[in-house]
C-alpha cells in the first residue's frame, strides 16, 4: 500500500481541487481530508456518503470547578500562569490543561478530589464514511482548540483500521508548515506540493519544502494557474530545478473550475476544461512515480 499526501505552503493554491481530481481518477484507494481546521473535501461527497461512524475527539483537558466545594481562596488564580482563572471565573480558551490548579487546590472532598480539577474536553469530531464503496476519513476541530496534529493522526489511524486491500491512500493535507502538516507527512511514500505564481506562493513553497525535506520523503511539485504570471512561474521552475524537484505539471487558470466547485463536482469530469486535462496529466506522472505502473489512471 502506498500513501500520497498533497500539500501547499499556503491556503488557496487549489490543493483540494487537485486532490478531488486525483480521487476521481484513481481506483482501489481510500482517502482522507487532514485539513482538520477547515475541512472541505467532504463538500463533494456529502450527498454520496454512507456514514460509518462519528465520534468525539478528546484533546487537552480543561479545568472545571465544583462550585459548592470551592473555598474561593484565590490560590488557583494566583498560580495559573495562563490567566485562565480570573475573578473567580474559569476561561476555558485560556486553559492549557497544565494541572497546577488541581495539584494545589486546598479544598478536598472525602475521596480526596479537589474542588478544581482537569476534565475531559471534546475538541473536535472524527468521522468515517463510505463513498462509492471507498473509505473516506476526516475530522473537524472545534474553533479555538489545539492539538490539531493529534487529530490528524487520529484521522489517519481511523482510515488504516478500515482498509480492506486498498493499494493507495490519498491525503489532502493542511496548508502551512505546522503540527497538522507534520502529522500528515509522517510515514507517507510521496509528497506532491501545489504552488502558485505569486510572491507569497514562492515564499511558502520554500518553507514547506524545507519541512518535507526533514522527513526525507520523495517530493514532486506542480504549479496551479501558472499562466497568470509567467515571470513568477519561471522563478518556481528555476527553484525546483535548483532543488532537484521534479515539476510534474502546470495547470492553466480556468474559470470552469469555479463553476464545477460551485456545482459540487470535481473538475476532471468536465471534458472541456483545460485545467482538467492538466490535472489528468499530473495524475499520470504521480501514479507512474508512486505505483511504478499504469495502475490508478482513469477508472
Amino acid at each position: 500500500m502506498k500513501q500520497l499526501v498533497v500539500l501547499s505552503g499556503k491556503g488557496g493554491t487549489g490543493k483540494t481541487t487537485i486532490v478531488s481530481g486525483f480521487i476521481t481518477l484513481a481506483y482501489n484507494k481510500a482517502f482522507a481530508d487532514c485539513d482538520v481546521d477547515a475541512p472541505n473535501l467532504n463538500l463533494l461527497y456529502d450527498r454520496q456518503e454512507e456514514l460509518i461512524e462519528r465520534k468525539p475527539f478528546l484533546g487537552y483537558p480543561k479545568a472545571v470547578r465544583k462550585e459548592e466545594q470551592c473555598l474561593n481562596c484565590g490560590k488557583c488564580e494566583k498560580l495559573c500562569r495562563f490567566g485562565a482563572i480570573q475573578g473567580g471565573r474559569i476561561f476555558p480558551y485560556e486553559c492549557e490543561g497544565c494541572g497546577v490548579c488541581e495539584a494545589f487546590c486546598p479544598s478536598r472532598d472525602q475521596e480526596g478530589n479537589p474542588a478544581i480539577r482537569l476534565a475531559d474536553n471534546t475538541t473536535g469530531w472524527t468521522s468515517l464514511a463510505r463513498v462509492n464503496r471507498e473509505i473516506f476519513s476526516t475530522a473537524r476541530l472545534k474553533i479555538g482548540n489545539g492539538a490539531s496534529g493529534k487529530l490528524v493522526t487520529e484521522v489517519r489511524k481511523n482510515l488504516l483500521k478500515q482498509l480492506e486491500g486498498e493499494e493507495l491512500i490519498i491525503i489532502d493535507g493542511s496548508p502551512g508548515i505546522g503540527c497538522p502538516v507534520i502529522a500528515s507527512i509522517t510515514g507517507v511514500d510521496l509528497v506532491l506540493l501545489v504552488t502558485e505564481p505569486t510572491l507569497s506562493g514562492i515564499h511558502d513553497l520554500k518553507r514547506i519544502l524545507k519541512t518535507v525535506q526533514r522527513f526525507e520523503v520523495p517530493v514532486l511539485a506542480c504549479i496551479n494557474k501558472y499562466d497568470l504570471n509567467q515571470g513568477k512561474t519561471n522563478q518556481i521552475m528555476e527553484y525546483c530545478q535548483q532543488e532537484k524537484i521534479s515539476l510534474v505539471g502546470k495547470i492553466p487558470f480556468d474559470p470552469r473550475v469555479i463553476t464545477a466547485i460551485n456545482s459540487g463536482q470535481t473538475i476532471v469530469t468536465d471534458e472541456a476544461s483545460p485545467a482538467a486535462g492538466s490535472i489528468k496529466e499530473i495524475w499520470q506522472e504521480v501514479a507512474r512515480y508512486l505505483l511504478k505502473e499504469e495502475k490508478g489512471i482513469d477508472k
